[in-house]
């Protein structure tokens, strides 16, 4: 009877160490999928971020460009007006439709380079050819950050679809990013814009 007491004992404390690491496991598996996602989170926000700074120089030289221009071609006000109110739109927009507004934002510019093949006078200005050589800079960059932007979201949103980190997102009540991309069939052409 004793044996069949410490056998039963040995059971119980077998079943109770099993359920205490079962338990501890998914607690470790909880904190470093929370840990994964919050990490995901911050990195998305750091890369909007990186766009912001980008996009904000892109918004200070644009004026400037503007003025450029328009000292040479005074009867081209209409894309003038357009690429200005399309920065202004960019600059107030947020979420998606900063998206949306930074995509009009690029095609009103390449409008505004191509006023270049209407104006030589244009191409030969040091000044334009400066800040057009910096805004190429700034698109540079700003593509870079747009790439590194949608792999991150590629990575959080794929975390938050795929199970089972899915439950812990689910919890955590994170919803899918949008990536960073062209809104039309017309701005993945390419554009010849000669300088």
């Amino acid at each position: 009877m004793n044996q069949l007491l410490i056998s039963g004992g040995v059971v119980a404390l077998i079943v109770v160490i099993a359920v205490l690491v079962i338990a501890i496991a998914l607690v470790v598996w909880y904190v470093s999928c929370y840990n994964g996602l919050k990490t995901l989170v911050n990195k998305t926000e750091e890369a909007w971020a990186t766009i912001d700074v980008h996009l904000k120089k892109r918004y200070d030289l644009i004026p400037n460009l503007v003025a450029t221009v328009k000292g040479y071609a005074k009867h081209e006000s209409e894309t003038l007006e357009k690429v200005i109110a399309a920065r202004n739109l960019a600059m107030t927009s947020t979420g998606d439709a900063k998206l949306a507004a930074e995509n009009a934002l690029s095609g009103t510019l390449k409008s505004l380079f191509a006023l270049t093949e209407a104006y030589p006078d244009l191409k030969a200005n040091t000044n334009f050819t400066d800040l057009q050589r910096q805004l190429q800079q700034i698109e540079s960059e700003l593509a870079a950050a747009r790439k590194y932007y949608n792999g991150v979201v590629k990575s959080l949103n794929t975390k938050i679809d795929v199970f089972p980190s899915n439950l812990v997102a689910g919890g955590m009540k994170l919803k899918k990013r949008s990536y960073f991309e062209l809104e039309s069939q017309e701005e993945r052409q390419n554009v010849k814009v000669e300088f």
